[in-house]
């Protein structure tokens, strides 16, 4: 499903928005099992979504019909916010500013989905709702925390879903299930509206199953927001083919029981890669871990202790008990001003070190070095976590915009692998043109 076949089913009179929602229905009942949904799709709060189409007229309106889910820490009015935690649960009287544009260019949203408990994790494993099962491998994992939209866009169900993203969860769940995710730059998209993991760090992202739709998508949601104390101005994007490609110089770490599939595929798309016709080149990537471990090394992790802190303080034992565990780990006596200021001094020389190397350029790494079984990170859950954002938690802090894209032969249609390529903030255009040439 993606949103131009669907404008053309409407134009063409094949389907209607009401057949096509329960067709969305029926579906969901039918993978009940892969534990996409909190708030599952039904047509009691659904209808008044559709009745309100009959008021629009479709040509004046980009979305008009269009189905779309959303990661349940993003506000939809008269619906309940989980973050997937029940005990935190709230409802909100106004829909988050992205959901508020969707809905205003003729968007339906269908449902809330699962995630890693308060955004906080990789693997999708990580909620009383229960473990989200990967679209194409059902015994292995999501990838998380965006788990349930990328599911739910892998299987068909809706054309496009929003997540969430502070070090990799609009990325890794869409290179596990074979699809598109991109990641905007910090500030494109408003936040208002969203729970916080690290606020200074969080963005909302979408995945789609094609480039084309991302784009859509993007062109609506994107804007600053003056209620969005985050929200920043960007000048309109230019589609350039990049100048260079960097890939790492250090051959990436492939791990898991997957690590040797991985290997192999990230041979076949450095392979696509230089046959693309642009200049690659090795650079080393060596201070992209470094500054990834100021994420969750350091004191970054008290921004996330300073939102949901006193939460947490207030109802131990009904918090997932790995989140909790991580959650708590923000509230640290040698977090102090001083060590808070070293870091943001040290990611300072890496943002300049990385302004100079993709003026013009994107750098393109896989998304994710191997994957596991869901069994796997229940017997590990805080190493195979950690695995899974080698090659991600490198890219808020650094201020750059992302795109998973995903490799596609026979060999991936099972076993999905997939390559994120990097730019600058304001480079969302290179980005987007150096996928389309990929794919």
């Amino acid at each position: 499903m993606t949103i131009q076949e669907l404008q053309r089913a409407y134009r063409s009179g094949k389907h209607t928005p009401t057949e096509v929602i329960h067709q969305i229905i029926e579906a969901s009942k039918e993978y009940e099992d892969y534990n996409i949904w909190i708030t599952k799709p039904d047509m009691e709060w659904i209808a008044p979504y559709l009745n309100g189409l009959q008021k629009l007229d479709k040509a004046k309106y980009p979305l008009w019909g269009i189905p779309f889910a959303m990661k349940d820490n993003i506000d939809l009015a008269g619906i309940p916010t989980t973050a997937a935690c029940p005990a935190y649960a709230y409802t909100p009287t106004e829909h988050a500013t992205v959901v508020q544009k969707l809905i205003e260019a003729g968007a339906i949203p269908v449902g809330k989905t699962n995630l890693d408990q308060f955004a906080t994790g990789l693997v999708g494993t990580r909620s009383p709702y229960g473990e989200v099962h990967n679209a194409k491998c059902p015994e292995r994992i999501s990838g998380g925390s965006s788990s349930g939209s990328a599911v739910a866009v892998a299987l068909g169900i809706v054309p496009f879903a929003l997540g969430t993203d502070t070090a990799g969860s609009g990325r890794v769940p869409a290179a596990l299930n074979g699809i598109v995710g991109y990641k905007p730059p910090l500030g494109a998209w408003s936040t208002k509206g969203v729970v916080p993991a690290c606020a200074s760090l969080d963005c909302v992202t979408v995945f789609t199953n094609n480039l084309d739709d991302a784009e859509i998508v993007d062109e609506i949601v994107k804007g600053y927001d003056p209620a969005c104390s985050w929200s920043k101005r960007f000048e309109q994007e230019k589609q350039t083919v990049p100048e260079t490609i960097y890939i790492p110089q250090e051959e990436p770490i492939f791990f898991g029981p997957f690590a040797k599939e991985y290997k192999k595929y990230w041979k076949e798309a450095l392979r696509q890669l230089f046959e693309m016709g642009i200049h690659v080149e090795q650079t080393d990537c060596s201070y992209l871990r470094q500054a990834a471990s100021i994420l969750y090394d350091g004191p970054w992790v008290a921004e996330r202790w300073n939102d949901l802190g006193e939460f947490v303080t207030g109802h131990t034992g009904e918090i997932f008990p790995v989140t909790e565990t991580i959650l708590r780990s923000g509230d640290n006596p040698n977090l102090t001003a001083a060590s808070l200021f070293e870091a943001m001094h040290q990611l300072q020389a890496y943002k300049a070190r990385t302004r100079e190397l993709l003026k013009d350029a994107v750098l393109i790494m896989p998304t994710c070095g191997g994957t596991f079984t869901r069994a796997q990170v229940r017997d590990n859950p805080i190493e195979t976590n950690s695995q899974m954002g080698l090659y991600t938690n490198h890219c808020n802090l650094l201020d750059l915009c992302a795109m998973d894209v995903p490799l596609v032969n026979e060999q991936t249609q099972d076993n999905p692998f997939g390559i994120t390529i990097f730019s600058l903030a304001e480079q969302s255009g290179i980005v987007k043109k150096c996928a389309k040439l990929f794919l």
